[in-house]
């Protein structure tokens, strides 16, 4: 399912059937899951404002979906939430995670929630190995020194093939992360290392990333939204153990060396 059918053609070549919809037109939801035994709702709008804001898409419209997909006999709701949704977490986007977690139980449905930890290719990839592998000057948020978690997403997608798979996984919240804990400064040396280059690195002091933040929040919620969760990367605690995650699922894990190798490869 996507709002934009166009540019679809490699998922047709495996076998997709991209059908258009958005999770703000009811209508559209109902056609979209008629006759699907599953569905995995995984979009996101971390990064939107006015009406594609983070309340509109990630809270509103998925309990949307999932309203339509009860209706239509749906037999199993998959949910890609976030590792450390809470109803108290201090970024709205985690808040919203939470609060379709919550309906989601109650739903009466068939669900496993899937939390997964921060993606290797955004926020490795994209925002530091990327430009180490281009040249360009890597920035890092604070000193760019606290253990993070990154997972590949073609893991996370494994796993979601086992929750379709595997009965036991039914009614789990599976939190999802590879199989390491790297500081920004570590996937540099990553990328470095695999790549040959020299990364240029600058640092953005956090008390300034503080006041960049409130004065985006009126202009761009949705900025402020990510430079806060860059922050609180920074700032807390973002280890995962993956021993539980093996012992539910048998599922192996890529390190981000060996993420970086294929995709130089590609």
């Amino acid at each position: 399912m996507t709002r934009v059918v166009a540019g679809t053609d490699h998922l047709k070549s495996l076998g997709a059937k991209p059908v258009r919809a958005d999770l703000r037109d009811h209508d559209a939801l109902e056609f979209a899951v008629r006759g699907a035994r599953a569905v995995v709702a995984a979009a996101h709008a971390m990064l939107g404002r006015g009406d594609e804001s983070s309340d509109a898409i990630d809270n509103v419209g998925h309990r949307t979906l999932i309203d339509v997909a009860k209706a239509a006999g749906v037999e199993h709701f998959i949910y890609m939430s976030v590792v450390g949704a809470s109803s108290d977490h201090p970024v709205d986007f985690w808040r919203n995670k939470a609060q379709v977690e919550k309906y989601l139980k109650k739903s009466g449905m068939t669900y496993t929630i899937i939390r997964p930890t921060a993606f290797m290719d955004l926020h490795a990839y994209q925002l530091i190995g990327k430009p180490v592998l281009e040249g360009k000057r890597v920035m890092l948020f604070g000193r760019g020194s606290n253990p993070r978690n990154f997972v590949a997403a073609e893991d996370v997608a494994k796993v979601i093939v086992g929750a379709l798979k595997i009965p036991s996984l039914r009614g789990e919240t599976i939190e999802v992360g590879g199989p390491e804990n790297l500081s920004a400064h570590q996937v540099v040396k990553t990328f470095e290392r695999v790549s040959g280059r020299k990364a240029k690195v600058s640092h953005i002091p956090l008390t300034a990333l503080r006041v960049v933040s409130r004065a985006m929040q009126p202009i761009h919620p949705g900025v402020s939204r990510v430079i806060r969760a860059g922050i609180i990367s920074e700032t807390s605690d973002q280890t995962f153990d993956s021993s539980r995650l093996k012992s539910k699922v048998p599922v192996s894990l890529t390190t981000l060396e060996d993420w970086a190798r294929n995709r130089i490869q590609d």
